[in-house]
Parts: C-alpha cells; structure tokens; sequence
C-alpha cells in the first residue's frame, strides 16, 4: 500500500504495524512497484537521489526490528518518537516503525515546512519516561539560530539523532553546549537508515573499509541490510556483495578510523579534482562553518580552464542581522583551510545564500549548490 506523507499519523503507524507483522506492504515511492518485491518484504523506500535517479530499496520486517531494538538499546531503552520529517524517506518511516516495535507513542504535529516551532509543539505532546527525535543537519541550524524555547524543548529530550549527512563540528559544539543530547548517526536506506552512532556501530552491524580509486571506502553488514533494489537486480548484485560468508553493503562514502571510531569523509563521486589534487569536501565544509558568522556550508566543484575545478564554498549567514560578504570573507576562509587541509583544498570564491537548497528529504542539495556556484562565477 503506498504511504500517503499527510497520512493521518495514527493510520500510518497501523499500516506500519501490520506490515512488520507480515501484513500489506508500505510503499513510500509515491506508487506500487511494477516489479515484486522480495518475500518478507515490509516496507519499499526510495533512495534520496542525491546521486541520481532514486532507487526503490526493499527492507524486510526482520532488518527493521533489528535496526529499532539495536538503536533502543544504544539509546537507553524504548520511548516515545517524535516525528519531524516526512515519512516517505527513511529517517521519517524509521520513526514511525521504532514507535512500533519499542510499543512507545508516535508523537505528530501538523507542519507544511519545518521550523523551529515545530519542535516546541512535538516536545509539548510527548509525555513518554523517554523522548527522541530525529532531525537533519539543517534543521538543526534553525534551531540553533532561532535559539529560546526551540533550544529548550531539544535539551528536554533524551537523545537527538542527527543524520542524513555530516554535521559541522561548530554546530554540534553549539547544540552540546545548550545541553542538547546529539548523537551524530550514519547510515543509508540500504541499511534501515543510521546503523553506526558517534561513529560506533549498533550491536550486530559490521563496518569495514574496501578499496576505492579515490581512497578507502565504507562497507556495511549484519542484520540490518536490505533485501535489494526492486526490479533492478544488476544494481542489488553490483551494490551487496557476499565475502568471507557475510553479506556486504559497498557505499560510495569514503571513510577512515580514528581509532575505534568510523569517520565519514563523504562521498567518493563528490571529491573535488583541483589541479591534480584530490579534495574531499566535508573536511572542508568543517573548517568553513567554524568560521565567525557562517551557518550552513556546502563546498563544491566548478568545472576551470586551468584548474580543472576549483573550490568553491556556498554558504549562508548565521544572523540575517549581520549577512556577510564573500569576498571579506575570503581572505580568512583561505588561511584557516590551508592552514589545516593545504592550499588546494582553499576556495576560490565564497557564495552567499539566504538558505541552501534542499532535497525533499532534508538533505543539501549539492548539485543545486554546485548550479549557484557556476551561476555565479566571476
């Protein structure tokens, strides 16, 4: 049954319900499948398309219930979820489907756009001994910026799972000091949504660095896996690989350890190729949001003459009271990225946004960012 995203929230989570117990299932691509979908299958979610055309991703019962009591477990134990992106992805129906399994309630509010009021109403209705939410990174932004009751409503809430891509280490900063209980997650919709939290995996799932042509890249395993994608068998072959006696899932993330700890780079086809050079954007995006009076960063690569690309940063303004200027910016936003990553990985240009763009998902939008910044160009 497909999912309707203004579904009345307490007939989506009986829809989700029946589905984990072997009954209809949920299909949040907008239409049902042409092809079948694997047996035991209980929900069919679309890929974000941040690299293309979305995917439509099996996910059995049995991955998501592991998914939902590995995450309850690192948490602390069930609780109520509070419901603040759309369920047609998987961030928003892994909430939905850990209200289910864990037996709390699905905590819902009306909203046409996310604001930072929104978390202040969901906080309000949630009465639960536990409280969680999920949020991307730039709702957090505006929750931050907005600052008062927003702030107060998320440091009241026993853990706030930030996923959907990197988080700025000033923004975490930020939230921590407010006495927000961020826990930074990593994960896709091949794997249930975020399986590797702070950098550690859930109990049961696996990770391990393969070999890429621009550097190590992450693979996953255990419970929590997909079945594959419907009607696209060449692509599940391509994407699970059997090694060792385990099922693999091969991302396109390039990653490192930091001891015991899984540290994302982002992703392998969004590397920056400037004068030979390789540069990864997200240890850029780092250095740039550290910065005095920058929110939101997205860096990019603009197709050069005699560079082949060069960096540029698009970024917003954290006080729209105090917007700032690219180019005074620039000189400083230079020497702090050279100084930590080198020259090449230093932007050319700085863009300025009022917000950056994003997907339906919550994510950046970094082909729409790259778009402004060729838009752009001196």
């Amino acid at each position: 049954m497909p999912v309707d995203p203004a579904a009345n929230p307490a007939d989506l989570r009986r829809a989700v319900a029946r589905a984990l117990d072997g009954g209809p299932t949920v299909v949040a691509t907008g239409q049902t499948p042409d092809a079948p979908v694997p047996p035991g299958t209980a929900m069919v979610v679309p890929t974000s398309g941040s690299t293309g055309e979305p995917r439509a991703v099996a996910l059995s019962a049995a991955a998501l219930r592991a998914s939902a009591d590995a995450t309850h477990a690192r948490l602390g134990g069930a609780g109520d979820w509070l419901l603040a992106l759309p369920a047609t992805h998987v961030a928003g129906l892994q909430v939905v489907s850990r209200s289910v399994v864990g037996g709390g309630a699905l905590v819902t509010t009306a909203f046409d756009r996310f604001t930072p009021d929104v978390v202040v109403r969901l906080e309000g209705k949630a009465h639960g001994k536990r409280r969680y939410l999920s949020l991307v990174p730039t709702q957090l932004h505006r929750v931050m910026d907005a600052g008062g009751p927003a702030v107060a409503a998320l440091a009241r809430l026993d853990a706030v799972l930030l996923g959907g891509a990197p988080a700025a280490p000033a923004l975490l900063d930020r939230a921590r000091a407010a006495g927000i209980p961020v826990v930074t997650t990593y994960g896709m919709t091949e794997t249930c949504g975020g399986c590797v939290y702070d950098g550690v995996p859930l109990d049961g799932v696996r990770v391990r660095l393969g070999h890429g042509p621009a550097g190590p890249v992450v693979e996953l395993g255990g419970p929590v896996l997909a079945a594959g994608y419907v009607g696209d068998p060449h692509a599940t072959d391509a994407a699970f690989v059997e090694s060792d006696g385990l099922r693999w899932f091969r991302t396109n993330d390039l990653g490192a350890w930091d001891g015991a700890t899984l540290r994302v780079l982002g992703r392998a086809d969004d590397v920056i190729l400037t004068g030979g050079v390789n540069v990864a954007p997200v240890g850029v995006e780092e250095v740039v949001a550290g910065l005095d009076g920058v929110g939101e960063a997205c860096v990019v690569g603009v197709p050069d003459a005699e560079w082949g690309q060069v960096v540029v940063a698009v970024v917003t303004s954290r006080s729209r009271a105090e917007p700032l200027d690219g180019a005074t910016l620039l000189p400083e936003l230079r020497a702090r990225v050279t100084a930590r990553l080198g020259g090449p990985a230093a932007p050319r240009r700085v863009v300025v946004v009022d917000a950056l763009p994003l997907r339906d998902s919550g994510k950046v939008d970094r082909a729409a960012c790259r778009a402004l910044a060729e838009r752009q160009r001196e």
